[in-house]
């Protein structure tokens, strides 16, 4: 799917580098104090049991207990080794999700690490090349010159590929610049530049817009306005992309348990069922869309700017007939420590 530029990419560039181990550390401490406790424990009953051996080993002890305190007791020790199981069981969890989430951040910065040493290694080829095209152009025969115009026009396309994924990558780390976002208002510009830029391009899209106005509108949300605004504008020109000439687009809203939904449907040419996660990440296109122009990033950074908002994207298609995509974005804002994207 394509990745349309945003409107205003506000925030500065990621601060990178891996968690600190400190914690891992510590833990591992508590646990060695742990089992010497333990060592301690065991060696002391064993060193008394000798002891009363040696004292007392004629002796004999004879306790009546009733019935009552004897199940109640027994009941005890049950519900104790139940408990005791329980917790490690808690504990052992606990840590299995801490670890995993440590992999995962880990993961993601090399990541990000990578995509900015990609933008940085192949900005500087990319504008010697164009130097040189450039340069030989003034000279070239007409049947050079149009073989110059062809890497020229792939330079560019490359160029604005690494800007994106620069972009893409910042997103994930950047601050977000919170405000009180009239998603309706938000919805309306986008479906308007997208009309305005098919108009452009000599094609006609047909866009219905459904926002509920009785008995109130679509509530704000609290968010980043700008990254919001290329969220909502990259599905919806998505949507228009995918849909030839005289197919339909429907934009829906609705509010409902404290979160704000816009729904983006249209009769395009579908996403195929394998592909329905695929789309979501980087560099990835649908196998049906190979005919059309697009770097695969649309999706990738709508699904960052709304994970990075505490919301969620899902998307429904049937191939031939037609593609739904959902927004989910609590009104509330994101929590104040959103989840990382999901690999």
């Amino acid at each position: 799917m394509s990745a349309a530029e945003p409107r205003d990419m506000r925030g500065a560039p990621p601060g990178g580098g891996r968690p600190e181990a400190g914690s891992g550390g510590d833990r591992r401490g508590g646990r060695g104090r742990l089992w010497l406790w333990w060592v301690c424990g065991v060696v002391g009953v064993v060193a008394l049991t000798i002891l009363a051996q040696l004292l007392w080993s004629g002796l004999s002890l004879y306790v009546t207990v009733r019935v009552p305190v004897v199940v109640g007791t027994a009941g005890a020790v049950v519900l104790l080794i139940a408990a005791l199981a329980v917790l490690i069981r808690i504990r052992r969890r606990a840590a299995v999700r801490r670890l995993r989430e440590s992999v995962q951040a880990e993961s993601r910065t090399r990541h990000r690490q990578f995509l900015q040493r990609l933008d940085h290694e192949l900005k500087n080829p990319l504008t010697a090349v164009r130097a040189a095209v450039a340069d030989a152009s003034r000279t070239a025969g007409p049947a050079v010159a149009a073989d110059l115009e062809v890497v020229d026009a792939q330079s560019r396309r490359m160029s604005r590929l690494l800007t994106d994924l620069r972009k893409l990558a910042e997103l994930e780390t950047a601050p977000l610049a919170l405000e009180e976002v009239d998603l309706a208002e938000t919805v309306q510009d986008a479906v308007s530049a997208v009309i305005e830029e098919a108009a452009g391009r000599g094609a006609a899209v047909r866009v219905r817009l459904d926002l509920p106005a009785v008995p109130w509108p679509l509530p704000h949300v609290r968010g980043d306005g700008d990254l919001l605004y290329s969220a909502v504008y990259n599905v919806i020109a998505n949507a228009a992309k995918y849909t030839p000439e005289g197919g339909a687009v429907e934009v829906r809203g609705r509010e409902e348990a404290g979160a704000v939904t816009i729904e983006v449907a249209d009769t395009g040419i579908g996403v195929p069922e394998a592909d329905l996660e695929r789309v979501f990440h980087e560099l990835e296109r649908a196998g049906n869309a190979g005919g059309l122009p697009g770097s695969g990033l649309g999706l990738a950074l709508v699904r960052t700017i709304v994970d990075r908002h505490g919301g969620r994207v899902r998307m429904a298609s049937r191939e031939g007939v037609g593609t739904r995509v959902w927004l989910t974005l609590p009104v509330a804002g994101p929590p104040r420590s959103v989840p990382l994207p999901p690999e």
